[in-house]
């Protein structure tokens, strides 16, 4: 409704506009003329007032539905009248830098093919026109081997045994589905491509198909190797893939453990549609296997993050601790070194708990809050928002179980070895 009462009341301010430059042409030309720059058009209305009154009326009657409609859209939205006022959008759309550079010459099925987006991963080479869910023109090359390195291939049009497999696609603007061409022989292929840090690969991309399919391209091309994005050379979270959940979980794990020896297992299929993501994982943390369930949010500023993850950055040099090997025991010790019972007592801390909850798994431990509450229980376990579960068997009321915020402890002490 309020865009109908500014549309309206705009073309009764412009239709009056127009009919007082008709009115000065009607009095005379030099008056018409001199009607079409507005310092002079105040001149005709002091001087014709009895002939501009009407048109002037006219605008007068168009600014009172501008004026409301003005108001209606400035009480329920009022940042969208600010863009308008500010005149923004009379300004060029200022695109911002590609994040991948090509210098491709040459056509797809006959037609001009200029990519803005490019990737070798999992063995799969492609090269896509369009930000539309189906590609405008796309080459996809699957090869035969994978690489995690540099990549240096020469396919002939003799050439037989496993060769890459070659698919391009079109979408004319009269269909809704694109049309795909499958070549398995009988092309030429050069790829050089060297890595590029952080993950990018870059070099020469030569491709000339069979004349039937009229594919000719060659040139410079910029690839990403894996799904992560960078800004500011750090990684983008905001970016839905699965190589930016595997790294903010290891990122994770490493601070809550302590440690950068962290090898997260493949993560279980994830459908990347809502903006909370619930599941267990798998990774060797320092060298020990551990399950430990996330739940994963998306802020639209921040990106990807851990629920309930408060856990320092770690220290550049960190690593994990080394144990060294005890010295071999002389023959009169070895039945007591075999009977004697490790004291874990020793080094323990709050830090070496959240380290490696499993050494301490079941053991009594005595607690002092900030608030200065004391808890005492077995430990149970480091639960999925990162706080200590201790265990407390109570006579003829079964068992309690209490959680620690690890910032509200003051002092964490071990009673048992």
């Amino acid at each position: 409704m309020d865009s109908l009462l500014i549309l309206g009341g705009l073309l009764l301010i412009l239709a009056g506009l127009v009919w007082l430059v008709m009115r000065a042409f009607g009095t005379s030309l030099l008056w018409g003329w001199a009607s079409l720059l507005p310092p002079l058009t105040l001149g005709y209305l002091f001087r014709h007032w009895k002939s501009a009154r009407q048109p002037v009326g006219l605008c007068a009657l168009g600014v009172i539905p501008l004026v409301v409609g003005l108001t209606m859209l400035a009480s329920h939205d009022g940042q969208r009248l600010a863009d308008i006022l500010s005149l923004k959008w009379l300004k060029p759309e200022i695109s911002a830098p590609a994040a991948l550079n090509f210098a491709l010459n040459g056509e797809l099925n006959g037609q001009p093919f200029n990519p803005q987006q490019g990737e070798l991963m999992d063995g799969v080479l492609t090269l896509r026109e369009g930000q539309d869910f189906f590609a405008r023109r796309e080459v996809v090359i699957r090869l035969p081997e994978r690489s995690t390195g540099a990549v240096n291939l020469d396919v002939l049009p003799t050439d037989t045994g496993p060769l890459p497999e070659i698919e391009i696609s079109w979408l004319l603007p009269e269909q809704e589905l694109p049309e795909a061409r499958r070549v398995r022989h009988g092309y030429t292929l050069h790829l050089a491509l060297t890595p590029l840090a952080p993950n990018k690969l870059v070099g020469d991309f030569h491709l000339v198909l069979p004349p039937q399919f009229k594919t000719t391209l060659s040139g410079k091309v910029e690839l990403f190797s894996n799904g992560l994005r960078y800004v500011d050379g750090k990684v983008d979270r905001r970016i839905d893939s699965r190589d930016t959940l595997e790294f903010v979980i290891e990122d994770y794990l490493q601070r809550r453990f302590a440690t950068r020896e962290v090898q997260l297992s493949p993560l279980p299929v994830i459908a990347v549609s809502s903006s909370t993501l619930d599941f267990s994982v798998e990774a060797l943390i320092n060298g020990l296997p551990q399950q430990v369930p996330l739940q994963l949010v998306k802020s639209p500023s921040g990106g990807w993050s851990v629920k309930g993850d408060r856990y320092a950055r770690l220290a550049k040099h960190t690593q994990a601790p080394v144990v060294a090997a005890p010295a071999e025991p002389a023959k009169a010790s070895v039945a007591e070194v075999a009977t004697r019972q490790v004291d874990r007592r020793a080094g323990f801390s709050l830090q070496a708990l959240l380290g490696n909850p499993q050494r301490y798994q079941g053991l009594t431990m005595h607690a002092v809050t900030l608030r200065g509450s004391q808890i005492e229980g077995r430990f149970r376990q480091i639960d999925n928002t990162g706080r200590i579960v201790l265990r407390q068997v109570r006579n003829g009321a079964g068992e309690a179980s209490f959680t620690l915020d690890p910032e509200q402890v003051k002092t964490l002490e071990l009673l048992e070895p």
